[in-house]
């Protein structure tokens, strides 16, 4: 079937993370005016871009994922690679004789839990799971256009160049894959920094334990901070520092790890970090549209129009306030902006 082109006066309706959620997923495509014809959404001027993590966590992976797929096949939606779909490949993907592995991730408890209800929901349908590892591949780290970027975690933009000249284009392949199960690497250090964000190790002897009950020796950072002097300038993730680690000031060697994301540059949106709260712009140029859909959260928009500086009014949202179900679906009471 033919794919849309590309419209000048098309609009983008960028969307956060969505781990399953399908029902809330319908819910906010037809608050934004999409409408199932021939089985697919569409809009008759507007195309919807995911921004990664269709699976894992929620009750509708399968679900999800055909919605999603059809769309993108179909020209009515773009979507970029999140974290979730690059460690599903990990997991599922045998390593090379030699390496001392098994698989490319590994299957300990924690990489298990965190992919079970994707192969519980896939149990009876192999098949189709091994048809969407394929269609992983196909999905880009990022989406770079004239009038706006995204990306699932951080825009590094000479990761991103670099990353141009080594694939010639956007998307990865088997052997990259295998190439980034060494973190060390400019493999992996692409799949971390793109997929996951930067981060800055904490001082001696500090440790976190996130609200996931993973201990932690680094925290996550901004990639757009302007001037930061201290740790607390510089966080961005759901659990907070220490206050006493907060007010450490940067270091000079701390600073250069740092990345900037110019004023000047096209708008950014992100997924990935959990937000919480009323969403609006992090900066006039970045916004991260990740509000915890999958734990009664939002699942949030970003309906773009071509403009350079974000607006608080543009983001869109529908409230997830109880388990997904079909003979439950969310009120209009509970369905904002």
């Amino acid at each position: 079937m033919a794919v849309k082109t590309r419209s000048a006066s098309r609009g983008y309706d960028i969307i956060g993370d969505i781990h399953g959620c399908a029902h809330t997923l319908k819910l906010l495509l037809n608050r934004m005016g999409y409408r199932k014809r021939n089985g697919v959404y569409q809009h008759d001027s507007r195309q919807a871009i995911f921004i990664g993590d269709i699976i894992d966590r929620g009750p509708r992976i399968r679900e999800s994922l055909h919605l999603v797929r059809d769309m993108v096949e179909h020209g009515s939606a773009r979507i970029v690679m999140g974290n979730h779909e690059y460690n599903a490949l990990g997991y599922c993907t045998r390593a090379r004789p030699g390496s001392g592995k098994k698989w490319l991730r590994e299957h300990n408890p924690r990489h298990d839990r965190l992919i079970r209800e994707t192969m519980e929901q896939f149990e009876h349908y192999p098949h189709e799971w091994n048809d969407f590892l394929e269609w992983f591949y196909t999905i880009p780290l990022f989406i770079d256009e004239p009038d706006f970027r995204a990306v699932h975690a951080c825009w590094d933009n000479d990761l991103i160049e670099k990353f141009k000249a080594h694939q010639g284009g956007a998307c990865i392949d088997e052997d990259f894959l295998h190439a980034s199960a060494a973190i060390e690497s400019f493999a992996g250090q692409v799949m971390d920094t793109l997929l996951r964000g930067t981060d800055l190790r904490l001082p001696p002897g500090v440790r976190i334990t996130g609200r996931d009950g993973y201990v932690r020796e680094f925290f996550r950072t901004k990639f757009w901070a302007d001037n930061p002097k201290t740790y607390a300038d510089v966080v961005f993730q759901p659990d907070p520092l220490p206050a006493e680690v907060a007010r450490r000031e940067l270091s000079d060697h701390e600073r250069r790890q740092l990345i900037s994301y110019p004023a000047s540059a096209p708008p950014v949106f992100v997924g990935h970090y959990w937000m919480e709260g009323e969403p609006a712009p992090l900066k006039p140029n970045v916004a991260c549209i990740d509000f915890s859909a999958v734990k009664y959260g939002k699942l949030v928009a970003y309906r773009l129009d071509g403009e350079k500086h974000l607006s608080r009014d543009k983001f869109v949202w529908v409230d997830v306030e109880r388990p997904e179900c079909p003979d439950y679906p969310a009120s209009e009471d509970s369905i904002a902006r």
